[in-house]
């Protein structure tokens, strides 16, 4: 026989007789308290004269002058007159460096057909060859902002960052889009021979040929405007 089970309900009931005994002498308390008269608690004009007695003339006359002092209101802080300028020198120094604003609608959360980490990007800079690889993560910091890409040369993964308002960056193409959405920030399990992504070789070659083709088209149908 379970001997919990049957004592249990014993245990509520004793708690709910408590309960209601306190609630009792609880109202019993409230309803005597409210028929008490209050006591008054001004002052006796007697006991008045005598705090007056209390001090001397002196200070009687130090208190007086205390009395006539002006109080001048608190003095607003810096915080609350002054805002913090930083934000506002950050967009500054961000519109000098990226005037179009492609960069930041390039990697803005906001837009729609933004780099999304996953993504293969190719960064041209002003000196070396362009660089093309998986891009991993971002680090946002303003003006600093960088992303990082990893790629493989000679058959060994590299990994590089750029910052993207960087006046030698030329320009940042996206050269091929993920199907799916990544459900991480930082792909750092790509670094992985399992999850590794390898040469990008093949994507940027398919990519140029793309472009080129396009490029092709657009100069035919002009040509062919001209003409008629």
């Amino acid at each position: 026989m379970n001997v919990a089970s049957v004592g249990r309900p014993v245990g509520c009931l004793k708690t709910a007789l408590r309960r209601t005994r306190f609630q009792r002498s609880f109202q019993r308390y409230n309803s005597s308290a409210s028929l008490e008269p209050r006591k008054s608690t001004e002052v006796q004009p007697q006991f008045k004269k005598a705090f007056k007695n209390a001090f001397s003339a002196e200070q009687r006359a130090d208190i007086a002058k205390v009395n006539k002092f002006q109080i001048y209101p608190q003095v607003p802080t810096i915080r609350s007159t002054h805002p913090d300028p930083m934000p506002t020198l950050l967009d500054k120094q961000i519109a000098k460096l990226d005037p179009t604003g492609a960069r930041t609608r390039l990697f803005s959360k906001e837009h729609a057909d933004s780099a999304k980490v996953g993504d293969v990007l190719m960064v041209t800079t002003k000196a070396g060859e362009p660089f093309a690889g998986a891009f991993i993560q971002i680090r946002r910091r303003g003006q600093d902002t960088a992303i990082q890409l990893r790629g493989q040369m000679m058959k060994v993964g590299v990994e590089m960052w750029f910052k993207i308002y960087s006046p030698t960056v030329t320009g940042i193409d996206i050269i091929w889009r993920r199907p799916k959405r990544a459900r991480r920030a930082r792909l750092t399990y790509m670094r992985k021979p399992k999850h590794d992504m390898g040469s990008v070789d093949q994507l940027v070659f398919a990519w140029k040929k793309e472009r080129y083709t396009l490029r092709s088209r657009a100069k035919q149908t002009g040509h062919g405007q001209q003409r008629r």
